[in-house]
């Protein structure tokens, strides 16, 4: 793709969707400073507790689409595989969420997920629950989505286009905190959906309906399992489990004003994901029948461009900006505050300043660490999903049900040792091509018998007497 796709109509028309992105932020800025929230890191965290249903909703749905390259690709491979592995799964795990975690997570008045397992087992599961959803947001993925997107656009070279972006997300994320990434998102949710509707909709009228495809496509892009096998379309049933420890979903959920908002907010944002998964997996696939020959990460931006009338180009490229965007800045902004406020000894964590500068950290570590994936969006989504599904998904929904069950000690071994065999199993061929087996599924086998073995080893009682 050339920058000359940039015509006039087009430019103005992207530029218009920027400069409302950016007003909104400023009035973020602007609405906090007139509720004298000045310093509250309450306020720069969760956004003083006071988030409303029509923003919860925004908000969550668009933080969860930055990789919108990533599905589109699985879907360009695979077909309807990606509705079922990045769609159905996920849908039973909001629900459950829903159902039956909300109510017990208001409870805590956390400002953090490391916080609240702090409150259910202590100082030490908060610290490695910490480090766990530090590796789980750190933005890699997204990175990579900006990267993509900016080079297709204007040939620059992804590590031009990766330091850029990231960069223009990282200025606004600091301006106003948590409510700055609230605003955004509310304008970057309407434009992502049109966008991605409106590729659908044009596919249709072009080139017909579900008999094209089919026509036009492989047959094992109509099979749930996509040509891949049952155990690795099951483990990202697992993977999809994640978000019962997403450190994103707690975020939104300790923000939002009360339980019913929290509630409501989930169910709806689940209608609308089941809507926008539709129309990325049938982008994906259109953009396979009609361009078979493109690379997979960026064949649904080339197809989209080639598809769309000159007039609205220009909002599509906003609508995948801001898709990518609005993930961009939800986990660059959460992973600086994990940072700060779970990781940094306390008497560091009440100055905004330094929540400040743990971002920066962030976004530079996110455009160096990019470079180790290559464009493999789906690798990352991958292991750091496996990684938060076995190491924390079992200790924490015990908390959740069978409260001081666990104990402090139990969680950092159970944690600690599932990290360990998910690493040697990922990084150690040997392994994995003798046993054949995902280490999404050794990992959570090693949760559950560590939890076991804790429970029936005889514990030594404790000496009466200190060491002197």
């Amino acid at each position: 793709m050339k920058s000359s796709l940039f015509t006039y109509g087009n430019t103005v028309t992207f530029l218009l969707v920027l400069i409302l992105t950016i007003a909104s932020v400023i009035y973020g800025h602007i609405k906090k400073k007139s509720l004298n929230t000045e310093g509250s890191i309450i306020d720069y965290l969760i956004m003083g507790r006071s988030l409303t249903l029509p923003l919860f909703v925004t908000s969550l749905v668009s933080t969860w689409y930055g990789g919108i390259f990533g599905v589109t690709q699985i879907s360009f491979e695979s077909g309807i595989y990606n509705f079922v592995t990045q769609g159905l799964f996920w849908y039973i795990t909001y629900l459950i969420f829903a159902f039956f975690l909300v109510d017990k997570i208001k409870q805590y008045k956390s400002v953090t997920l490391a916080d609240m397992v702090k409150s259910m087992f202590g100082k030490r599961s908060a610290k490695v629950a910490a480090v766990f959803n530090l590796i789980n947001v750190v933005p890699i993925a997204y990175t990579l989505s900006m990267g993509i997107l900016l080079d297709s656009i204007f040939n620059i070279g992804m590590t031009a286009s990766i330091t850029v972006g990231t960069l223009f997300v990282l200025c606004y994320s600091l301006l106003g905190g948590f409510r700055a990434v609230i605003f955004s998102d509310f304008i970057q949710f309407f434009v992502m959906f049109i966008s991605a509707f409106m590729v659908v909709v044009f596919s249709i009228h072009n080139y017909g309906g579900v008999s094209f495809l089919k026509n036009n496509l492989p047959s094992s892009h109509f099979s749930l399992t996509g040509g891949n096998g049952l155990g690795t379309t099951l483990a990202w049933g697992l993977i999809a489990l994640s978000t019962l420890v997403d450190p994103n979903f707690y975020q939104r959920v300790f923000a939002a004003e009360n339980t019913q908002v929290a509630k409501k907010g989930i169910l709806i944002s689940t209608g609308v994901w089941v809507v926008f998964d539709l129309c990325t997996t049938l982008g994906g696939m259109y953009a396979r029948a009609v361009m078979p020959e493109a690379q997979p990460d960026q064949a649904y931006l080339l197809y989209s461009i080639d598809l769309l009338p000159n007039i609205i180009q220009g909002f599509f490229i906003a609508g995948i900006l801001a898709t990518i965007v609005s993930t961009l800045d939800s986990y660059l902004f959460l992973a600086g505050s994990t940072l700060a406020h779970d990781l940094l000894p306390s008497s560091m964590n009440k100055n905004i300043k330094n929540y400040q500068l743990s971002t920066i950290f962030i976004a530079v570590l996110s455009i160096i660490l990019s470079h180790f994936f290559e464009g493999g969006i789906k690798d990352v989504w991958k292991l750091f999903g496996s990684l938060s599904a076995s190491c924390l998904l079992l200790p924490i929904m015990i908390g959740h049900f069978y409260k001081g069950y666990i104990s402090d000690n139990e969680f950092l071994i159970t944690s600690a040792l599932s990290a360990l065999v998910i690493c040697l199993w990922k990084f150690i061929p040997f392994l994995k091509n003798t046993f054949q087996i995902d280490e999404i599924y050794i990992g959570c086998a090693v949760s559950i018998l560590s939890i076991i073995i804790c429970k029936i080893t005889p514990k030594t009682p404790r000496s009466k007497h200190r060491n002197i």
